[in-house]
Formats: C-alpha cells, structure tokens, sequence
C-alpha cells in the first residue's frame, strides 16, 4: 500500500476504500482470494466482525488501525504470509486455536481426523502424533472428554504451542516429546495423525504462503511422500493394544497407505473423502 494511500487513511477513509486498495494489491501479489483476505485482514484491524464491515457505511479506517492494517496487508501481499499467521488464529472445529510458524496451519480436511475418532469406545485413551499447535487432540478432547487424550511431536517449538492452546482453552490433553512411537508407552487404543506427506518432486507446486512460512519438517516426506507413514507403521504392528489406526495422506496416496496399513496388521481398512472427494484419511481397524 503506497504512502499516499496511508496518508489518505489517516484523516479516515471509508472501508470501501480501504478495502479497494488492499484488494489491487493483494491480487496483484497472486493471492487466490484476495475479496476476502482483506475483508478478514480489515476486520481484525478495526476489531468489528465481518459481517459489520461489510453492513456499516458509516465504519471509516482511521488512527493506529491505519498503520496495522497497511503491515497487514503488506505482510499478505509482499511477504505473501498466511493470513492465519497474520491474525495468530485459526478456527478448527468448534475451538480456536492459536497458529503461528512453529506449526502448520490446520485444514479443513483433518476434522476428518477427529470425526473417525468421535467413535471410539468411552475412555478409550487416543494418541496424536505430530500434533502440531494441537488442533486434532484438542478438538477431540473438546468433543468428548471421556476420551484420554495424549499429542505428541518432535518439536519442542510446536509442543509449546500446542501446551499454550491447550492451556488457553482449559482442555486437560498430555503432551509428549517422541520421533513417532519411539519411546512412547503401549498404552494407547488409537492413534491418529496427519503426518508429513507432501512428495519432494511436488515442492514447486506448493504456494508460497506454504513453502516460505510453513515448517518444512510437517511438510515433506521423500521421494514418493510416504517417508514418515512408513516406520510409523512399522512401529504400529507390533502395538497389539492399538484397535484403530487413521492416517491422513496427498492425494492419490490412499491405495498405496491402504496396502501399508493392511500389512501392518489391520485388517479392517477403509479410506475417508474429504470435501473435494479426494480420499484424505486412511482408516485401519483391528477386529
């Protein structure tokens, strides 16, 4: 945003305006929904709803909101950063989580995650591992609090996020630090995860808003994207406590992670549709 545009802003533009100029210039950067970006962007800016943004003829831009929203957009358009990072929340489910760098941003397509696991027998103890900023074991836990809910990952930055969500939310979930299972007792009835699946050859197909603030780490799985689900499964074989199991994976990996899941002594395995229809989770069951 030029600084005649801020200069403009400060003696109080109308939100149409404002909105005008971060839109030219957050579509102008490649952003896919830029309508919306700084509608989102604006709102948090002047702390009103959406909705009143939108309704509100007389709401005008003016003061310290005037310079917030200038490095709003300029974070959007120039550093191309998510704008869940920008806010520092994302809704998942029916929590609210806080997101930042430490931890991939959740996707719609990973409730699938906790719908499988809203089945499971009452008290059952359920493990999520590579839980990020927490948003699958929280959810759950959020959910159904019979649950005995444990999250785990290798980064101590994303496990301290995942405490503070945690924390914040009043949800009472165990966090523990371990590469998959190693390390991790034989007490668990489940495990759940959205492991890192992206294939390597895939990384120029990622937007920038992934591949520059997104941690590589959640991300990447070698050559054919299944580098992590392989030794999880491995180590889930011989944890006969463990009745259900759910994976999500790319698309296309599903028939592949099936045949995996099979072999690791579950039966019983089906696969989930995400909104897209592409098939997103892989469930294995034992009888």
């Amino acid at each position: 945003m030029s600084e005649s545009r801020i200069g403009a802003l400060a003696g109080g533009t109308p939100v149409r305006d404002a909105l005008d100029g971060a839109r030219t210039a957050i579509a102008a950067a490649g952003c896919e929904t830029p309508r919306l970006d700084a509608e989102v962007l604006l709102a948090h800016a002047l702390g009103v709803s959406r909705e009143r943004l939108l309704i509100d003829r007389d709401l005008t831009v003016a003061g310290p909101a005037v310079r917030t929203f200038q490095d709003y957009v300029r974070r959007r358009s120039v550093l191309r950063e998510p704008v869940a990072y920008i806010l520092g929340t994302r809704h998942f489910r029916h929590i609210e989580l806080g997101v930042d760098g430490r931890a991939l941003i959740p996707r719609p397509e990973t409730e699938l995650l906790v719908e499988v696991a809203l089945t499971l027998p009452e008290g059952s103890c359920v493990l999520d591992i590579g839980a990020g900023s927490g948003a699958v074991a929280l959810a759950l836990k959020d959910e159904r609090p019979d649950l005995k809910v444990t999250g785990s990952d290798l980064s101590a930055d994303a496990l301290a996020l995942a405490r503070a969500n945690g924390a914040r939310l009043g949800l009472e979930v165990h966090w523990l630090t371990a590469d998959l299972l190693e390390g991790v007792p034989d007490e668990f009835d489940a495990i759940l995860s959205n492991p890192p699946y992206v294939r390597d050859a895939d990384r120029s197909m990622l937007a920038p808003e992934i591949l520059r603030h997104e941690p590589a780490s959640a991300l990447f799985a070698g050559e054919d994207g299944l580098d992590a689900i392989r030794p999880l499964l491995g180590q889930a074989a011989a944890r006969t406590s463990v009745r259900l199991l759910a994976l999500e994976v790319g698309a296309g990996q599903a028939p592949a992670v099936v045949e995996l899941v099979r072999a690791a002594s579950f039966p019983l395995v089906r696969t989930e549709r995400d909104l897209a229809g592409v098939e997103r989770v892989v469930v294995g069951e034992r009888a």
